[in-house]
């Protein structure tokens, strides 16, 4: 099969012809439609390394998918070959760049016809953050505020209408760009970080953070008694006064992903979506002067292709 890989640092991405994946226990093996990617990624140890330190080059990027069960690995259950799934893929295993990826069932959820692919492999990893950002380490309710730094990115855009869903207050912060998309995902005001003050805010609930820096440093302040400051980029280093700091990585999660897939379904949540590119073109979607605003996609299969055995 076809696949994007990375065999080096210095040397980039290339498309190759790779070993169609084995599925493994309690694993399935997907036919990808659509795979999103964070163009970060090739800086990720988990890129070059496993878990125990050892290079597992020549890699493939890409940890978002949307497609159709193509092999069910012994023991798996909860899914069928043919259904459309869409869900995060290991860290430190072969990615979503590709014609087929292996992915444990328990990181998969079902998606609906109503949901199309490019949406679905958009949101898994920006929405699950946002989603456990909000809720899991912010515990964000109604009638409550968040600060939600970098409101027109990924995660961003998504914590803005999930937490205007729940009836909390927003604030989204970015460039003076983004002021009327932020608004119009929900947001009540924004703040432009290069001209507004930021200390102007006032005391909020939550703060949610994808820059660290000098940024999150800032954002301690304005979090109130009993509140938190939950960070995405670094662990805070400036401890809210009588509140929680959390630092957190995104974890799979197959009920957060069934969540986020009813609000696709019924028109609630909806994620930015940047460029498509097909798969021979994205080893130059990861170059830096290709990054616009909203979520790349690489397409990989046609919408209404069932696609064959890629062995």
């Amino acid at each position: 099969m076809r696949a994007v890989v990375a065999r080096s640092r210095a040397a980039g991405l290339e498309l190759a012809d790779v070993a169609y994946p084995h599925a493994a226990e309690n694993d399935v093996v997907v036919r990808v439609h659509a795979a999103g990617f964070t163009p970060g990624e090739l800086d990720w140890p988990a890129t070059w390394t496993d878990r125990a330190g050892r290079d597992r080059t020549p890699s493939v990027p890409g940890h978002e998918v949307a497609g159709v069960v193509a092999e069910l690995g012994f023991g798996t259950t909860g899914l069928e070959v043919g259904e459309r799934v869409f869900g995060i893929t290991d860290w430190c295993r072969n990615g979503t760049l590709a014609e087929y990826v292996a992915v444990e069932a328990r990181n998969l959820a079902t998606l609906s016809p109503e949901v199309d692919y490019a949406t679905a492999a958009a949101t898994p990893i920006s929405g699950l953050t946002a989603w456990q950002g909000l809720f899991t380490h912010g515990r964000l309710h109604a009638g409550q505020t968040v600060l939600v730094h970098g409101a027109a990115g990924g995660v961003g855009s998504l914590a803005v209408q999930l937490a205007r869903e729940v009836g909390a207050g927003v604030i989204g912060t970015g460039r003076a760009a983004h002021r009327r998309a932020v608004l119009d995902l929900g947001a009540d005001s924004f703040v432009d970080l290069e001209r507004d003050q930021l200390e102007d805010v006032g005391q909020v609930d939550v703060v949610l953070d994808v820059f660290g820096g000098d940024l999150l440093d800032r954002s301690a302040e304005l979090v109130r008694p009993g509140g938190a400051l939950v960070s995405i980029a670094a662990p805070p280093a400036v401890q809210p006064k009588d509140g929680r700091a959390v630092f957190f990585v995104v974890e799979p999660d197959r009920a957060g992903l069934v969540e986020l897939e009813l609000r696709l379904r019924d028109g609630r949540l909806r994620p930015l979506l940047g460029e498509t590119y097909a798969l021979d073109e994205a080893p130059a979607a990861f170059e830096p002067g290709r990054r616009g605003q909203g979520k790349p996609i690489i397409r990989v299969a046609d919408e209404h292709q069932s696609g064959g055995d890629g062995r």
